[in-house]
């Protein structure tokens, strides 16, 4: 991957401009990595339909594009599988076409960077009681009417404020707080995919854990790559519904399942968040049957989280999930024969709380990010001795 200094061409943004004509899967596309001859000669140069703002020290060339004729490319990171005339900007609004080479606006640039329990992921079978550093950047290739860091999600680079720090400044600042892995998070991580994949590269090296949490809209080459140096993941899974997909998120059902498969067949450790957004996502038979393809096709043991909706971004009209609703959730979960089930954003100890799914003893007790109790022997059940699924040392 080349570099090329963000001094010589003119970064600014201004709307989508990557429209649904120009991602259309009409086009051929060939998953291989594009070779650029060089740099181009941007100085200049403006985005289409943007005005010049900022002057940035560095850019990044795509990880995974595709070169057409006409100096057209191809992102090949995420399902939308963005098609760019040179100026065009990504759905993400992350990557650019710039003269026929895709660059990516935020390698280097996280715009929120913070030392976070891991229990905050949500992780609850990856370490428990340890740190892990965060970052994020700018960008997200789905439009969540409900989006929670809409802030920066929504936003492009150059909208919110940075800090300058490349994939060894991570590695070294996790290093000096005493984190025992990196959390690419907040955002959306498929969107800064190359500032992440050399990070991780990076903090494999140096035995730091990665943790990708995501909504897991990804395709299956990249996240190949990403799993050879993935330790643990936390993935939204939406709703078990392709129209409510389309129409609440902006994106599609079946390539997030196809995530779930991956990281099971890759043997990554994996924790599945859904939101309950009144609505949309409270519905008993849709939660059952999405049960039921967990069952079928990751098995009982990966741990599932109900979360609290509360008011955001573009559903501030909306009520805030019902507690009950939680509970109710996590009951019929359990009931189809999910083994670990928790409820989060919410006040519900019990949901909180890690219980052996033999014997139904208290393992792990959870007081908001702390753990006063802890009763597992390495990886398995202090009374039982039943294995306990997850990463616990």
């Amino acid at each position: 991957m080349k570099k090329i200094n963000r001094r010589r061409f003119l970064y600014c943004g201004a709307g989508l401009l990557c429209s649904a004509m120009s991602a259309s899967t009409f086009w051929p596309f060939s998953e291989e990595t594009a070779m650029a001859s060089g740099p181009a000669d941007i100085r200049g140069h403006v985005f289409k339909g943007d005005s010049p703002e900022t002057l940035w020290k560095w850019s990044h060339e795509g990880f995974l594009y595709t070169k057409l004729d006409n100096k057209l490319v191809m992102c090949g990171i995420c399902p939308h599988r963005c098609l760019l005339s040179p100026g065009d900007r990504s759905v993400c609004r992350s990557k650019v076409n710039m003269d026929g080479i895709l660059y990516s606006l935020t390698y280097g640039n996280p715009c929120s960077v913070n030392v976070d329990p891991i229990e905050k992921k949500p992780l609850f079978h990856f370490k428990p009681r340890s740190k892990a550093f965060s970052i994020a950047t700018t960008g997200c290739n789905l439009r969540c009417l409900n989006c929670q860091n809409w802030e920066i999600s929504q936003a492009k680079p150059h909208e919110v404020r940075h800090y300058e720090l490349f994939p060894a400044d991570v590695v070294k600042t996790a290093q000096r707080n005493g984190c025992l892995s990196l959390a690419y998070t907040y955002s959306e991580a498929v969107t800064f995919f190359e500032y992440m994949i050399d990070t991780a590269r990076l903090a494999r090296e140096n035995k730091i854990s990665n943790l990708w949490i995501s909504n897991g809209y990804i395709n299956r080459k990249p996240l190949l790559e990403l799993c050879k140096v993935l330790d643990a993941a936390n993935v939204n899974l939406k709703s078990y519904s392709d129209a409510i997909y389309r129409k609440l998120n902006g994106g599609r059902l079946q390539p997030v399942l196809d995530t779930f498969k991956t990281l099971h067949e890759q043997g990554v450790h994996f924790e599945i968040t859904n939101l309950v957004v009144p609505g949309y996502v409270d519905d008993d038979e849709m939660v059952k049957e999405m049960c039921q393809w967990i069952l079928t096709h990751l098995g009982p043991d990966y741990p599932l989280h109900f979360l609290r909706f509360f008011p955001k971004y573009k559903l501030d009209r909306l009520p805030s999930t019902p507690l009950s609703t939680l509970i109710r959730f996590r009951k019929l979960a359990m009931a189809e024969g999910i083994h670990y089930v928790y409820v989060g954003n919410a006040a519900y100890p019990e949901g909180n709380n890690t219980y052996c799914h033999n014997c139904k003893k208290l393992l792990i007790e959870r007081a908001g990010y702390f753990v006063p109790t802890y009763n597992l022997n390495g990886n398995t059940c202090k009374y039982c001795e039943t294995v306990i699924p997850g990463r616990w040392v």
